[in-house]
């Protein structure tokens, strides 16, 4: 059920019933030689959808662009600054508040962003305990690559060349999703050396070719099916949890 498919009345008629909401939030960064530059949106996306259909639970639009500045030396990366990131999620989640939402999870699919999310529900909150007012609305944060299905999964089909980034089973959900954008790249070294970064030039001198750690080569569509479905049912399980709680 996506928010921009409904007419107001609907959504008014959702509230009714449900007062939680889905909010997809991604990136727009490189993901090695072949992952798709917009692979944490275009994931986070699915996964929220997919729960939208299936379970009849709103999903706000997706933010695409996320807190990506260390990818920057990456051509076709975008980032917004942690400050800026922090406005949208304030405004997005002050809009649905206005209209009586009040359990909103934020579907994550970018380390990058977790920080800011954190900080962008402790401002939210400090309004209101600076005025001595209860909080309408409870926000959390669920990254869906951190799932305990998700986790099983990938140590079964990848082990220790899941890595940090440009993941395989990350990269496998892109085949699944679009397959005629698969790629066929030789990757050397076959996996990537693990290490720590801090800006893009530090990012692109430690890691030429943008992956960490990880062997996304051992990506299939196959492989992406079953991360999509381990993530749907390891997000909707804790929406359904989020729900009950104050």
């Amino acid at each position: 059920m996506r928010l921009q498919l409904q007419t107001w009345c609907e959504v008014e008629q959702y509230l009714e019933q449900s007062t939680g909401i889905l909010i997809p939030i991604g990136s727009t960064e490189q993901h090695g030689p072949n992952g798709l530059i917009g692979t944490d949106a275009l994931t986070a996306e699915k996964v929220a959808q997919t729960i939208g259909e299936e379970q009849g639970v709103l999903v706000a639009p997706t933010i695409n662009v996320g807190m990506a500045q260390h990818h920057m030396a990456f051509a076709g990366s975008m980032t917004l600054r942690p400050s800026t990131l922090l406005a949208v999620i304030g405004d997005t989640v002050s809009s649905l508040v206005t209209h009586g939402f009040t359990h909103m999870m934020f579907i994550n699919g970018h380390g990058g962003n977790v920080a800011t999310l954190d900080s962008a529900y402790s401002e939210i909150y400090a309004k209101y305990s600076f005025a001595s007012q209860e909080c309408p609305v409870n926000c959390k944060t669920v990254n869906w690559y951190t799932g305990r299905r998700i986790g099983e999964l990938s140590r079964k089909l990848y082990g220790s060349a899941e890595g940090h980034h440009a993941t395989p089973s990350e990269v496998a959900f892109t085949y699944f999703l679009h397959p005629d954008h698969n790629k066929n790249v030789t990757l050397s070294p076959e996996q990537a050396p693990y290490g720590t970064i801090r800006d893009a030039a530090n990012y692109r001198e430690q890691f030429p070719d943008g992956r960490i750690g990880s062997n996304p080569g051992l990506a299939t569509a196959e492989d992406g099916e079953k991360v999509w479905r381990a993530a749907v049912d390891d997000v909707y399980e804790k929406y359904e949890s989020f729900l009950s709680e104050a």
